[in-house]
């Protein structure tokens, strides 16, 4: 299926790999260095634009985290442009790692997901010149993404900013009870470089 242009260029945005060592070199005591992949898989394929995430200290390489699917959609009206829902693995370590090794990711299907209800973004394109953009994606005033993990309550604030050649992400752990930021994006964004396009 063919996408307005905002939303194919998002997708293209979004897609490679990236890290962000020239902040965690120059502010070390904050932000880990990081490396991110974020590779288009082929679900919900016949109406969005679908990526699967995943990140890994560089230090530790092999053993990724954060494993999560971005469904990149075009949003209900012209006020709503394109949205992002989020989307867990059921089973998280059975595609550890595929974001370096993308071959796992042929096995994946709808069924192998939970949808995310609350753990949804809308996001704003600023054109910046002809076919260039850059995106603002903030959650709406009333989502709340949280859900359980292993057992445990987790909330999670979303958000980022993408331009074809950076990514900030401002996703941050919520403490549920103190509405404090416990991990992630805490005085900042991260900021990553793409560093290999997709």
């Amino acid at each position: 299926m063919s996408f307005l242009l905002p939303l194919t260029a998002l997708g293209e945005y979004l897609t490679g790999e990236f890290d962000n060592q020239e902040q965690a070199l120059a502010e070390p005591v904050w932000y880990v260095h990081l490396r991110m992949w974020q590779r288009p898989i082929d679900l919900f394929s016949e109406d969005s634009i679908t990526l699967f995430a995943e990140q890994a200290n560089i230090v530790n390489l092999d053993s990724p985290y954060r494993q999560r699917i971005m469904r990149l959609m075009p949003g209900r009206d012209s006020d709503l442009p394109i949205q992002v829902q989020y989307y867990m693995l059921k089973d998280p370590s059975a595609l550890s790692g595929a974001g370096r090794n993308p071959a796992l990711l042929k096995t994946l299907a709808i069924e192998q997901l939970d949808l995310l209800p609350g753990c949804i973004l809308t996001v704003t394109p600023q054109i910046l010149a002809p076919n260039t953009y850059k995106f603002a994606a903030t959650p709406p005033l009333d989502a709340c993404c949280s859900f359980t993990y292993l057992g445990k309550s987790i909330q999670v604030s979303l958000g980022f900013e993408a331009t074809a050649t950076e990514f900030n992400s401002y996703d941050k752990g919520i403490d549920p009870e103190t509405k404090k930021a416990t991990w992630g994006a805490i005085i900042g964004p991260y900021r990553y470089i793409k560093r290999e396009q997709y």
